[in-house]
Formats: C-alpha cells, sequence, structure tokens
C-alpha cells in the first residue's frame, strides 16, 4: 500500500465542511499555503480537481462530490471501528445523517431522535427534510424515513414503521359555500389543495370497489410546501385537501375540519426507514432505527 495513499483527505473534507481554506487552516492548526500544497498533491494523485476556488468561497466539484460522499463513510466506518475495539465503550459515537418527510418528521420522528441523542452523549445527528425523495448514497444520508410505496432498490434496506390513512376534508365554511361532494366526479367542481410539485398533472389516490385504489384527476386551486401548509390552507376555508389522520385527527375532533367522500378517501400508504445496504452496520446507526422501530409501535406514536 502506498504510504501517500490517504495523505490529504482531512485536510479535503476540512475544506469541505467550512467552505473556506482559511477556516479549514485554521481549525487543522497549519498554514494555508501548507493546505494548499496538500489539496494540489491530493488533485494530482487522484487526477481529478475537486474544488472550485474564487477569491471569495470554495465549493466541490461533481468529482469532489462524489469523493467527499466516499471519504466520510471512510472516516466513519474507522471511527466505529475504533469505538468497537475500545474497552468498555458500549455508548454508540458518530454522527448519524438523516432526512425525513417534512411535517411528519417534525411532529412524529423527530422528538424520537431528541430524546435518543440526549440519552447517548456521543452521538451527533444532522437531520434534514424533503418531502421528495432523495439519493441516499449520493447525498451522504445514512438512513431515510419515507411515506409512501417504494420501489424495489438493490442497494437500499428498508423496514416498515407503519401505515399512513388518508381522507378528503374541508373546513365547515368551505363545505357550506361549496357543498359537500358525493361523488370522485363532484370533486372536479371544488377547489382542491394539493402539495407542490413540476407538471400540470395532479391526481388524489382514492379507493375504487374494482382494484382497491385509482388515481382521480383533480382541478387544483392551491399548491403548497407541505403538509403543514396545505392543513393551514384546508382551515382557513380556502378548498378541499386529501390529509393524513395523524395531521388531520385535532381538527377533525374540533370540527375545525369535516370529512367527505367517506366511501373513497381512505387511502392508506406505508411508512419505512430506509438505508443503504452495508455489511457492516455502525452501533450508532443500529440504535436509531431500533429507536424508531420501538417508537412505532405505541399506539399514539402516529406511525400507525
Amino acid at each position: 500500500m502506498d504510504k501517500h495513499q490517504f495523505l490529504g483527505i482531512r485536510e479535503f473534507i476540512a475544506i469541505a465542511r467550512t467552505g473556506s481554506f482559511t477556516a479549514a487552516a485554521d481549525a487543522l492548526g497549519v498554514t494555508g499555503s501548507a493546505l494548499s500544497k496538500q489539496i494540489m498533491r491530493l488533485e494530482a494523485r487522484l487526477g481529478s480537481k475537486l474544488l472550485h476556488r474564487t477569491t471569495r468561497r470554495v465549493s466541490l466539484t461533481s468529482q469532489g462530490e462524489v469523493y467527499l460522499t466516499s471519504c466520510l463513510r471512510a472516516v466513519a466506518a474507522l471511527e466505529d471501528a475504533e469505538g468497537y475495539l475500545n474497552i468498555g465503550q458500549a455508548e454508540p459515537a458518530g454522527r448519524v445523517h438523516i432526512n425525513l418527510p417534512a411535517a411528519f418528521g417534525r411532529r412524529h420522528v423527530l422528538p424520537v431522535l431528541l430524546e435518543l441523542a440526549a440519552r447517548h452523549q456521543g452521538l451527533d445527528l444532522s437531520i434534514t427534510f424533503s418531502e421528495r425523495m432523495v439519493d441516499l448514497i449520493g447525498n451522504g444520508i445514512d438512513l431515510a424515513v419515507r411515506i409512501g410505496r417504494l420501489e424495489d432498490h438493490a442497494e437500499l434496506v428498508a423496514r416498515r414503521l407503519g401505515e399512513q390513512h388518508l381522507l378528503i376534508c374541508g373546513s365547515p365554511a368551505y363545505i357550506e359555500r361549496k357543498g359537500t361532494p358525493h361523488a370522485k366526479e363532484d370533486l372536479q367542481r371544488h377547489d382542491c389543495l394539493v402539495d407542490w410539485r413540476r407538471g400540470p398533472n395532479h391526481a388524489w389516490r382514492l379507493r375504487s370497489a374494482e382494484d382497491g385504489g385509482e388515481l382521480c384527476q383533480i382541478p387544483v386551486r392551491h399548491e403548497m410546501g407541505d403538509g403543514e401548509a396545505i392543513l393551514a390552507a384546508a382551515l382557513a376555508g380556502l378548498g378541499l385537501a386529501q390529509l393524513p389522520t395523524w395531521l388531520a385527527s385535532k381538527h377533525l375532533q374540533t370540527g375545525e375540519l369535516i370529512p367527505v367522500l367517506h366511501q373513497l378517501s381512505g387511502e392508506h400508504m406505508p411508512i419505512h426507514v430506509i438505508w443503504p445496504r452495508n455489511h457492516y452496520m455502525p452501533p450508532r446507526m443500529r440504535i436509531v432505527i431500533d429507536a424508531l422501530l420501538q417508537a412505532a409501535q405505541a399506539p399514539d406514536s402516529g406511525f400507525l
């Protein structure tokens, strides 16, 4: 093995994390010129340009982004191995990068993760929120929670956490103004509130006696960025919304929202935790996954 094979990796990670040669040099306790030489040697050895440099900022090239993901995973694996071999080290340690759906993640997953981090002082969390499916491997994400049907993916592992139940509802003021729909065709004369997405076509999945489910094209009045925004718009009387019970249940109980099309709107969607397939699962990931699986069994968890 070439003794110079791993030189420059620590410096490259520091620059990528800080976005600055100066800040990275300060953090590593080296001069800026020494740091620059290390990166030049690393790029020469790899035969690829890793960083875009300007007078104001430093950013990763596409090759740099791919290399950073690999470097972070390699460093994390080494940290896990050292932690495992250290005598008496039973506490999970290291950083876990987690991606969650926005509204559901904040309401039902984030409290579990925060409680877990409070109990394990060596566990560091990086949590992002997105309603879109993201590339876990390409973005260096350790695990994600996703709502909806998953496509088969040989590089990912999935464990089912529960099921989301959808219903169609609107505020009393809106229903008094526009009327109660009694069939799916009635939706065509209503204002529908949907999640924002590219493209002109929007559809709600409705139950069907024939095949258990069908997509129904709907007229869209307002598009919102996440479930919380759609809920707020429905409460404000702006239209009908198809909402999960975990989000709308309190407002249904108080009468602020009224369910409609009971016979059609009860679509179910699975909730999974997913992660990249590896031969070795770090303890820090195992404890997060186990905590989510355990929390999902509670009757009031929002996963059921």
